[in-house]
Order: C-alpha cells, then structure tokens, then sequence
C-alpha cells in the first residue's frame, strides 16, 4: 500500500475576500469560511491556504487592518479545531506577524518577501515560506506579460530571492519555491513553464504549483471558471509526474484522489 508519506501535499484554497477570481464572496463569513475550512479538511487536504486579500489581475488592495480582520479570526479557530497546516497569503509583513502569532506554519507570498519587513518578520519566526514569482504587480501584471526566457528568468528570480532568505538566516528547510502560474505570464508562458517544471523541480526545494480554476485553462477549453476541474487535474498530474511537491487547489477531493494515483504509476 502506498504510503500517505510519499505523496505530494494537497493545499486547499479558502479564500475569505469578496472579489477572488473563482469564489469571491463565497466565505467571506466568518461562519461560512470555518464550514469550508472544515470541508476542506475532510476531503483530505494536508494544507489550508488563507487569503485575505484577492490577487486577481485588476485586484484591489485591501487595508492592512481590513487584511488582519478578515484571516486571523479564521486562523484561530481552525487551529483549536482541526490538526491541519495553515499557510497565509499574504504580502504584508504586518499580516505575517499577526498570523504567525495566531498559529500559522507557512507565509505563502506572491511577492516573494520583497516588501518591507517581510525577510525580518519570517526570519524572526520558525514558519515555512513560499516564494513566487510574479512579473509586476496584480492590477496589471497580465497587461503586457514579457519575458526573452520565461523557464530562465522566473528560475533567476526564484534563486535569488532564495539567497535572500538564506543570508537572514532562513534555513534552507523552510523554503518553498513556485513558478507563479498566471502571475504576469501569457498562455504560451504558463505552458512553456509546466513543459519545463523539471527545471525548478530539481534546484533542490519543494515546488508549488497552483492552476486551479486559472484563466490558461479557460484560454485552451474556452470554459468558465466553473467548467474547469477537468483541466486542472490534468495539469496537477502533470505536475506531480514533474516533481511538483504541492499542489494549490480550489477541489480538494478530486486532487487528492488524482494525486494518489498518479504517485501510485510514478
């Protein structure tokens, strides 16, 4: 029987925000975020990932106290109630603190720790990170998306924010890197990046990788957001057959039986 050590991590996406690109608004209660916290759990997620604050492209930016309200209530009760990992979204040093403090294991940044304080606050703690890549700036990162070598640039910027997090002494075994699928990149780019996740894969640290419910899959299928499941386990399988270690994802239950299958021909 295959081992549940083995297999890639599943991280469940509960977005507590009113404008994210797939489930704006559907837990932005404080009631109804646990609910799916719970769900999310019982499907078998071995993570859950929080965001306060959307990042689609176009996205507003919320307060750094609005941020706070919205994800640390959550943060704590799914710590009294469930024996789950909780990674926070966020790029805000002061939500870092705030979570971290509240029960957090991993900061998942989609600006890779560039923001003010954001190295010191993860340095100062013994939580994991994640570090994206992302081309520009949410409200405008798919305007004009432009690399000469994605594959190359995004693995560049990927080793030196890790240098970064190495020379303040964030170890080495709390490193998470990801690609940064639909962050600033065409279709072509996001294909041209899972062609080649190998490359990232065998630097040497976990890779996430998150194209739940992404507009590329709407781009090949011509589907909405609601029609995408189908596309997004392809492309988690893939991922994992690529050496991808976590897989982000809106459909726990689905992913995770897809996982174990294909860890189980791999």
């Amino acid at each position: 029987m295959l081992s549940q050590d083995n297999l890639p991590k599943v991280m469940g996406i509960l977005n507590i925000t009113p404008d994210s690109f797939s489930d704006g608004g559907n837990f932005f209660s404080s009631k109804s975020a646990f609910e799916q916290a719970r769900i999310i759990f019982e499907e078998g997620a071995d993570i859950i990932d929080i965001g306060g604050e959307s990042s689609r492209p176009g996205a507003k930016p919320v307060s750094i106290q609005e941020e706070i309200d919205r994800v640390i209530p959550i943060i704590e009760q799914i710590r009294t109630e469930f024996p789950i990992s909780i990674s926070v979204d966020t790029s805000k040093s002061a939500v870092m603190c705030e979570a971290i403090k509240a029960g957090a294991d991993i900061i998942n940044d989609i600006m890779a720790l560039q923001g003010e304080n954001s190295l010191a606050v993860v340095a100062n703690s013994k939580v994991k990170v994640c570090l994206m890549h992302m081309q520009g700036k949410p409200k405008t990162m798919q305007t004009n998306p432009n690399y000469n070598d994605v594959v190359g640039e995004v693995k560049t910027f990927l080793l030196e924010r890790v240098k970064a997090c190495i020379d303040i002494d964030i170890t080495e075994d709390r490193i998470i890197i990801d690609p940064g699928f639909g962050f600033g990149k065409t279709l072509e780019n996001n294909l041209t990046l899972m062609r080649y996740l190998v490359e990232f894969t065998k630097i040497g640290y976990p890779v996430l990788v998150g194209v739940s419910r992404k507009s590329m899959l709407g781009e090949i299928l011509n589907k909405p957001v609601t029609e995408r499941l189908s596309g997004g386990i392809a492309l988690a399988v893939l991922a994992v057959e690529r050496g991808a270690e976590i897989i982000r994802t809106h459909d726990v239950a689905t992913t995770v039986d897809a996982i174990k299958i294909t860890q189980a021909v791999i």
